[in-house]
């Protein structure tokens, strides 16, 4: 089993990005169970050698131009840009990562990243590659406005822009309560098309559907990738609502020098 794959967009000439996968027993990672096994989150518990190694593995074999820049996500709506600080880069035991839940620069060699285990990984970029962004959309950060934080902060026209949705939890399985429709309803009427009622008066939710809603309306309209269920697919990717305590995948961006 490899230990990522390549978003399949079209991507500009010296834009390189990936997503880890969950890894195997045959030399895949580093983590046991349950983080097994190539956990590269440093905040679930897992043990931090095994998450320094699992790191080391993702940078070595991905060639990674650096060290990528560990965000402490919170959910929220903050961008860090990496040309100004550099946030993590120093990896598990060292430096202390800011809180954020975007990053974006526009130099080569800084490796934007996103984790997660379920929420809906965003990765950005400008028509010519001059600039690159990853967003980390749960719910809360697509309700708080997270994609539009993220967009402003490229500051390039949203024609001159590309997304790419990496993998996450799907419709069939993110059931909801009614208050999270209800934070989407308040900004977009429309919203609505992404939640299916059910007979217990919840909802099931569309992450992508709300993302590419959200981009849409920014003027974004070339988007790409969706339709990787983290949920459904325990054989590729953590899912904290399938698992409970699990690891977290990488979902990565970087200009080439």
């Amino acid at each position: 089993m490899s230990l990522w794959f390549e978003p399949d967009w079209p991507a500009p000439e010296g834009v390189r990005a990936l997503s880890s996968l969950r890894g195997d027993l045959n030399g895949g990672g580093a983590s046991r169970a349950p983080y097994a096994w190539f956990n590269v989150g440093a905040h679930v518990g897992d043990a931090p050698a095994a998450v320094a190694e699992n790191r080391r593995l993702l940078r070595s074999r991905a060639g990674l131009p650096a060290e990528p820049s560990w965000l402490a996500q919170v959910h929220g709506v903050a961008v860090a840009d990496l040309d100004v600080t550099d946030p993590g880069a120093a990896g598990v035991s060292k430096g202390s990562p800011v809180p954020a839940d975007a990053a974006l620069t526009r130099r080569p060699g800084r490796v934007c990243a996103i984790l997660t285990a379920d929420c809906l990984p965003i990765l950005f970029a400008t028509d010519t590659g001059d600039a690159v962004a990853a967003a980390h959309a749960g719910w809360r950060g697509l309700a708080s406005g997270v994609v539009g934080a993220t967009v402003r902060a490229l500051a390039a026209p949203p024609e001159r822009l590309m997304a790419w949705l990496g993998p996450a939890i799907g419709r069939q399985h993110f059931e909801v309560g009614a208050e999270v429709r209800e934070a989407f309803l308040r900004a977009d009427a429309g919203a609505g098309d992404a939640f299916e009622a059910r007979p217990n008066f919840k909802f099931m939710a569309d992450l992508e559907l709300l993302a590419r809603r959200q981009l849409e309306a920014l003027g974004v309209s070339r988007i790409y990738g969706g339709g990787e269920c983290t949920y459904a697919r325990a054989d590729r990717y953590f899912s904290h609502r399938r698992d409970g305590v699990t690891g977290r995948q990488a979902t990565l961006i970087w200009r080439e020098g």
